[in-house]
């Protein structure tokens, strides 16, 4: 036994059980113990019990994206802080200050590779499992704890089912670099494809649809594109050496997370993501079908703001008017008579108006007529 295969062995066992313990129901229920669709369903069986297992783990994931999305304003503020300044102690000032906000939200930009880092043991234990399903039904594996080759439950005789069963022809445990088989290759490219879309569809759907705007600018932003499209293109350039098995059980836990993020994003979405919006539609459009009405949460921009009233009630303030001025004055007649008019239009045009005090006295005006010498 390699001492990675030491170091792995009890996870190995644990994997070796779930998958004998899942065959052993599906024979049960009529499937043949050789078929592939037995040893197949095992694995999906395998990556059932550790995904429910890892349920708690995803919401934290969900809680430390969105503390992600919290800190985007203070983010954007460092940054524009230390912005066009590249000397180091500036760049070691705004690394210090990122990881100290980093703290204090609880978070990380690589929150949502928390669920594919817990998975890595549980991956590579079903990776040696099945490479060595060969040396176990040939009693060529080396297991220093048991005279008898086995991983657990799975003894030569399991082995040796699971190694003549196949998926369209092709074992679980072949390769697309490790056989000549076209077969193999075939089923292989096309296991490689659906594993890496649904990884891109997995990561996509969550840093897209369930992010505010503001989440989506800025350094931290195209940290979290960058792993969008470079996890797919990991996982297909290393995916020809993995078995088909594992490339069985990537896919099935890709599927899975995506429906496990549909249901949480669509029931409990991030604020001010797409989802959010899509939720209030949905619940506008059920709320017009039963006849009510849905309040509107956010106050809408454009309600005047009221001053508070006083123990006074304000007096109405009266509009001048023209008074006529007295007969004997320079062009009184005129200005009399341009004073009547005006006064006339001023009540046609406010006849409503009330006064509410008493009228002012006309002002004294000055005659600019000087007055004849008596006699």
């Amino acid at each position: 036994m390699s001492w990675f295969d030491g170091l792995l062995y009890p996870i190995m066992v644990a994997v070796a059980w779930i998958m004998v313990q899942f065959h052993s129901l599906l024979t049960n229920l009529g499937l043949d113990p050789e078929s592939g669709a037995a040893w197949g369903l095992s694995i999906v069986g395998l990556v059932i019990v550790m995904r429910i297992l890892l349920i708690p783990l995803f919401f934290k994931q969900i809680k430390a994206s969105r503390g992600m999305q919290l800190l985007a304003p203070e983010m954007q503020a460092i940054q524009k802080k230390y912005k066009g300044k590249t000397d180091p102690a500036s760049r070691e000032a705004m690394s210090r200050e990122t990881m100290e906000l980093y703290r204090k939200h609880g978070t990380n930009p690589f929150a949502s590779c928390l669920p594919i880092l817990a998975q890595s043991p549980i991956f590579f234990a079903l990776f040696r499992v099945l490479y060595s399903l060969g040396p176990l039904a040939d009693g060529t594996y080396p297991n220093a704890e048991n005279p008898r080759p086995s991983i657990g439950p799975l003894t030569a005789e399991l082995a040796g089912q699971a190694e003549s069963a196949t998926i369209f022809g092709a074992p679980l445990s072949g390769t697309f670099l490790g056989s000549d088989d076209i077969q193999v290759k075939i089923v292989t490219v096309l296991l490689i494809l659906a594993m890496s879309a649904t990884t891109f569809l997995t990561q996509r759907q969550l840093t897209m649809k369930n992010m505010p705007p503001a989440a989506l600018q800025g350094p931290m932003a195209q940290q979290q594109k960058m792993l969008l499209y470079l996890m797919p293109i990991i996982f297909a350039v290393s995916g020809v050496n993995f078995p088909i098995g594992v490339l069985i059980y990537w896919t099935t836990t890709n599927l899975w997370s995506m429906g496990q993020q549909f249901y949480t994003i669509r029931r409990m979405p991030a604020p001010g993501s797409q989802a959010e919006i899509a939720l209030k539609e949905r619940r506008a459009r059920k709320a017009s079908a039963k006849g009510k009405t849905l309040e509107i949460e956010e106050t809408p921009s454009t309600v005047l703001d009221e001053k508070p009233r006083t123990g006074q009630r304000t007096q109405p303030k009266r509009k001048d008017r023209a008074k006529p001025r007295p007969a004997g004055t320079t062009g009184g007649a005129a200005t009399a008579s341009t004073a009547s008019t005006a006064s006339t239009a001023d009540s046609a045009a406010s006849p409503s108006t009330p006064d509410d005090g008493p009228d002012e006295p006309p002002a004294k005006r000055v005659s600019t007529t000087k007055p004849k010498p008596k006699k």
